[in-house]
C-alpha cells in the first residue's frame, strides 16, 4: 500500500544530486551542468541544479530554462512584448541572431542567486510519498526538498521516483 511508503526510501542524499552556492555566477553553473549532468550522461529529471547558503542550507533551484531566461530576458518575451517590423503588414518577429550576445556573457558573470527560484515548499522525511505527490502537483515542482526535523536539509525527493512508486501501485495485479 502507498500509505505505508515515505519519503525516505526514495530521495536522492543532498550529495549526490548537482549543487552549488549562491554567490556562484551563471557561468559557472553553467558549467557544474555541463560537468555533472550532460558530460557524465548522467539524466536527473529535472535537469536542475541546487543552491545553497554558507551555512549549506537551501535556498532554491536553477534549472537550464532559468539559466537561458537570465542570460537572455527577451528570449522569453511574450508576443505581445516582441518588436514589430514596420515594412512587414503587422508580423511579429524576433530577430534570432541577435540573441546570445556578447550581452548575455557579461549577463553570466552575474550571480546564481539573482535568479534561482526559491525553495518553498518541503517534505520530511517520515512524510508518506503521496504527500510528496500532492505537494509536487499542486506546486508544479518537480523536486521537492527532504527536511529533517523542519530544519536540516537531508536530500530530495524527484516527480520520476514519484511516479514510478505510485505507478507500480496501479499496474500491480
Amino acid at each position: 500500500m502507498t500509505e505505508s511508503k515515505v519519503v525516505k526510501n526514495l530521495m536522492i542524499d543532498v550529495f549526490e544530486y548537482p549543487h552549488i552556492p549562491f554567490w556562484f555566477t551563471i557561468k559557472q553553473a553553467i558549467m557544474v551542468i555541463k560537468k555533472s549532468i550532460i558530460e557524465t550522461e548522467k539524466c536527473f529529471h529535472p535537469l536542475a541544479i541546487l543552491i545553497f547558503d554558507e551555512k549549506y542550507n537551501l535556498l532554491g533551484t536553477v534549472t537550464m530554462k532559468d539559466i537561458m531566461k537570465g542570460l537572455e530576458p527577451r528570449f522569453m518575451r511574450k508576443p505581445t512584448e516582441v518588436v514589430q517590423v514596420p515594412d512587414e503588414e503587422s508580423s511579429l518577429y524576433v530577430i534570432w541572431d541577435t540573441l546570445f550576445t556578447e550581452e548575455s556573457k557579461l549577463l553570466a558573470e552575474k550571480q546564481i542567486g539573482d535568479i534561482m527560484i526559491p525553495a518553498k515548499f518541503f517534505v520530511e522525511p517520515d512524510d508518506p510519498i503521496t504527500k510528496a505527490a500532492y505537494i509536487m502537483i499542486s506546486h508544479d515542482l518537480g523536486l521537492l526538498p527532504v527536511l529533517a526535523d523542519k530544519k536540516k536539509f537531508v536530500g530530495i525527493v524527484r516527480m520520476i521516483e514519484i511516479f514510478d512508486e505510485l505507478s507500480n501501485v496501479i499496474l500491480k495485479e
